[in-house]
């Protein structure tokens, strides 16, 4: 077997509250491997999106580390911590986080112009995944203006558009109705499975969790193997 992308070991996460300590994250060591699709079951408050955010450098771990590709992330300046959630690492959330005063083209664009793509090229690419979105006629549209399955399906495109190698999904369908919310799950399936990326997905939908190559389920802060 080939190293892992991604190394936990002894994670823990520790929030402070009038006082008292809250331990979110109690503990958790894993490996995971290039294109593994995991899912994640649990309910809420379980430590699942605290978890992602801090694979993905969002949040920083009260004790523990993560390894990428054999690296510390402890170790990254703040320069290659910001182009590892650029360009290694695609997220999307249950909220969109869509730029309100940008068109769905410029949205999905943003990551392609932080990484200093021309714009030539980050406007072709970035046609391409709204091709792939199916969302072609919604191109010059405001976020605004298009429904929820629309607008997760734009923050897809965002997320994946620099064509990352971990993706990093928090209840991607959480806010959406369960008809929209399968279509979703399937365009975000079908372009990880084109990418090859390794698909982390985090949810409460038992639907959705079982559909995981590797099926695991966090409760008060600590994972198991389902």
């Amino acid at each position: 077997m080939s190293d892992p992308i991604l190394r936990v070991s002894g994670l823990k996460k520790t929030f402070s509250k009038n006082g008292v300590d809250i331990n979110v994250i109690k503990g958790i060591d894993i490996d995971i491997y290039e294109g593994d699709f995991i899912t994640i079951m649990g309910p809420s408050g379980a430590g699942k999106s605290t978890f992602l955010h801090i694979l993905g450098t969002l949040d920083n771990p009260s004790e523990g580390d993560i390894f990428f590709r054999d690296r510390n992330v402890k170790g990254f300046t703040e320069d290659e911590e910001s182009k590892f959630r650029n360009e290694k690492v695609g997220f999307v959330f249950q909220f969109y986080h869509l730029l309100q005063d940008f068109n769905v083209i410029e949205n999905i664009m943003m990551p392609l112009l932080i990484k200093r793509l021309n714009q030539t090229d980050a406007i072709a690419k970035a046609e391409n995944f709204l091709e792939i979105m199916g969302l072609k006629h919604r191109r010059d549209h405001k976020p605004g203006e298009l429904s929820g399955g629309e607008q997760q399906r734009v923050a897809i495109a965002r997320a994946l558009v620099n064509e990352p190698e971990i993706i990093l999904a928090d209840e991607p369908t959480g806010n959406l109705d369960r008809k929209t919310g399968k279509e979703v799950l399937d365009y975000l399936l079908s372009i990880n499975e084109r990418l090859s990326s390794t698909l982390i997905l985090v949810t409460h939908d038992p639907e959705i969790g079982s559909i995981g190559e590797r099926k695991m389920k966090m409760v008060d802060g600590e994972l198991f193997t389902v």
